[in-house]
């Protein structure tokens, strides 16, 4: 049975991508195909969309309806895969719209038997493909202390890292930490509540440190600087770029990348030559863009969501 959702800022990202029936888009992070079937909607014969998904349960839920449908396409592998499958459609016209939807899944969330959550005890896995590399938990057992420590500071900013890793390594010794409870239960000894009884923001502790394990061994970060570069190469004249980012790591890379690729090459002030704005690749479409009221109050993922926009300029 397919798990039909509404996606988050689903109307600003069919806004945003300017759709033309006879474009070709891509969905770089199907997910669960909220955005792919609004997008497809709105396509007409000529039209086509290129799906991307790693997660073998996302493909799964594509459907009959949708995978028979002559104008989709959806391939099994990272979206950094972007443009050796672009280049294999031999497009004449370059790409018309790509949208990405970073992070993890509201599906991989509530799947009890991936590891994403702390809420369900399960195998500490979090990885977006089971089939391939190792689980966190495996990296946990034979990580070095300092390691550990770097990773949950770095992509979780978590102050208390080096108590967190110190207590992880003790306590592989004699308890392989092999579930999520085992490693929620922990975080949580190492960062006690505060004197009134509360915990800064009332967030669980183990929150951070569980984003930043499951970033670091999917290569989140990286794999976004990856697809950033070949997004733009395959976008044609006035073709839209559109990313949603769900914490400030990922929105730091999507704003920096638009905004350099969007900034003129500068020069020392004394050379007597203009600004060359040779090198401009995209121009930036509006300011960020939240979820609103009604849509956090219906989907509470969508708080920390944030929608950007940019376009490519002339070639």
């Amino acid at each position: 049975m397919i798990n039909v959702h509404k996606p988050v800022l689903l109307d600003e990202v069919i806004d945003a991508l300017n759709i033309h029936a006879d474009g070709f888009y891509i969905d770089g992070t199907f997910g669960r195909g909220g955005h792919s079937r609004e997008i497809i909607k709105r396509l007409g014969s000529k039209g086509r969309l290129l799906a991307f998904d790693k997660d073998p349960d996302a493909v799964m839920s594509v459907g009959k309806e949708l995978m028979q449908d002559e104008r989709f396409e959806i391939i099994n592998e990272s979206f950094t895969m972007l443009m050796q499958h672009v280049k294999g459609h031999e497009i004449e016209t370059k790409i018309s719209g790509i949208l990405f939807d970073f992070g993890v899944s509201s599906p991989q969330l509530d799947d009890g038997q991936r590891g994403f959550s702390f809420r369900l005890d399960a195998p500490l896995d979090m990885r977006m493909n089971p089939s391939e590399g190792q689980t966190v938990a495996e990296w946990l057992s034979h990580a070095k202390e300092s390691e550990i420590a770097s990773v949950i500071y770095k992509y979780g900013e978590e102050r208390a890292s080096r108590r967190i890793a110190k207590t992880i390594v003790n306590t592989r010794v004699e308890n392989p930490i092999i579930t999520t409870r085992q490693l929620a239960d922990l975080v949580r000894r190492v960062i006690p509540p505060r004197k009134n009884g509360k915990r800064k923001g009332d967030i669980h502790p183990a929150t951070k440190t569980f984003q930043a394990l499951r970033i670091y061994i999917n290569r989140e970060l990286e794999e976004i600087k990856e697809v950033l570069p070949q997004a733009v190469d395959v976008l044609r004249s006035g073709g839209r770029l559109v990313a949603i980012s769900f914490h400030s790591l990922e929105d730091r890379i999507v704003k920096r990348f638009m905004r350099d690729q969007s900034t003129p090459k500068a020069y020392p002030l004394e050379l007597p030559i203009m600004p060359d704005s040779s090198g401009i690749q995209l121009k930036i479409i509006g300011k960020k863009i939240r979820a609103t009221k009604e849509e956090i109050d219906r989907n509470t993922r969508s708080r920390s969501a944030t929608l950007r926009i940019a376009e490519r300029c002339s070639l």
